[in-house]
């Protein structure tokens, strides 16, 4: 099985506990990517909590920025990768202050990285643009790159989950 697997859904819908249920179906190595850079005790005790979660069965890759490449060498050395959480990696990417150009151009190498990953991948991200339009430019940005990178994993994953209240709406199967 290589299956790809997006997993979307608004904040605290279930998202990170569902992935981790489907990864726990395969058997074998199983290696957690996260993306979150923790600044505060607030999401430090977050991060803490997640990795108990997982447990000790889960290997854990940092990559708040090089995600493409974490996939990609994850992939050939495990039988299931949780990439979590891609609004994270762009607010990284647009912390680091990369233009617009360069989040096309790391999302061109995730889309490839996830494609040629030889074990199933299953990605995170947030749904952010449901709600209204922000109002300052920044987070305008911030809500276009989202809506942008999750449109191009949702196309090459071949399945799509929407999360609603922790139950897994399946959209793209």
């Amino acid at each position: 099985m290589h299956d790809k697997i997006l997993i979307i859904g608004g904040c605290r819908s279930g998202k990170s506990s569902h992935a981790l249920r489907l990864a726990e179906e395969i058997q074998g190595k199983k290696i957690f990517i996260a993306t979150c850079m923790p600044h505060d005790d607030e999401m430090k005790k977050r991060v803490a909590n997640h990795r108990k979660e997982r447990g000790r069965d889960w290997e854990t890759v940092e990559a708040p920025l090089n995600l493409p490449e974490a996939i990609s060498e994850c992939a050939v050395r495990s039988d299931v990768v949780i990439a979590d959480c891609l609004t994270l990696w762009i607010s990284n990417l647009m912390m680091e202050k990369a233009e617009e150009k360069k989040t096309v151009m790391e999302t061109t190498r995730l889309v490839h990285s996830i494609k040629n990953a030889p074990s199933p991948v299953i990605l995170v991200s947030n749904e952010v643009g449901a709600g209204i339009v922000p109002e300052n430019s920044l987070a305008r940005a911030f809500r276009d790159s989202a809506g942008f990178v999750n449109q191009k994993v949702a196309a090459t994953s071949n399945r799509v989950i929407w999360m609603v209240a922790g139950i897994p709406v399946v959209i793209k199967n």
